[in-house]
């Protein structure tokens, strides 16, 4: 099983203090990085380095990013992700267009997606989604 892990993830899990209530989405972040089953869009790969300050730790982090390939993505993803957000935004659901992407990737190959973010919640009342647990 793969799964698309969105940039709340990866900040929950990159902090220097992780909170209780941040620990078990961490700890599953883990686990499926440990099985190999992380599978990474570059736009969230973009999300996740923008607004470092310090050249070491972009750095730092950059590198450790280069262990997750991009899914390579075809014009069917983003036709499809904007088919999401227009049936969404249709129905009085707002998200971001990363957030439809990710949600288009994830249907089109059958993955999951972890994230914190709970406008997937959203999502998922009208668009074919797997929310990991």
């Amino acid at each position: 099983m793969r799964v698309v892990v969105d940039t709340s993830v990866w900040s929950l899990a990159l902090r220097r203090n992780t909170t209780s209530e941040a620990k078990p989405i961490v700890n599953l972040l883990c686990d499926l990085i440990t099985n190999d089953q992380v599978a990474l869009l570059g736009a969230v790969r973009q999300e996740v380095l923008s607004g470092i300050r310090y050249v070491e730790q972009f750095t730092r982090l950059k590198d450790y990013l280069h262990a997750f390939p991009n899914i390579e993505l075809t014009s069917v993803d983003y036709e499809l992700a904007a088919e999401f957000y227009n049936t969404c935004r249709t129905n009085g659901v707002q998200g971001a267009n990363t957030d439809f992407l990710i949600c288009a990737v994830a249907h089109r190959r059958a993955y999951s997606i972890l994230t914190a973010d709970k406008d997937f919640e959203g999502f998922q009342a009208y668009v074919p989604i797997v929310l990991l647990n």
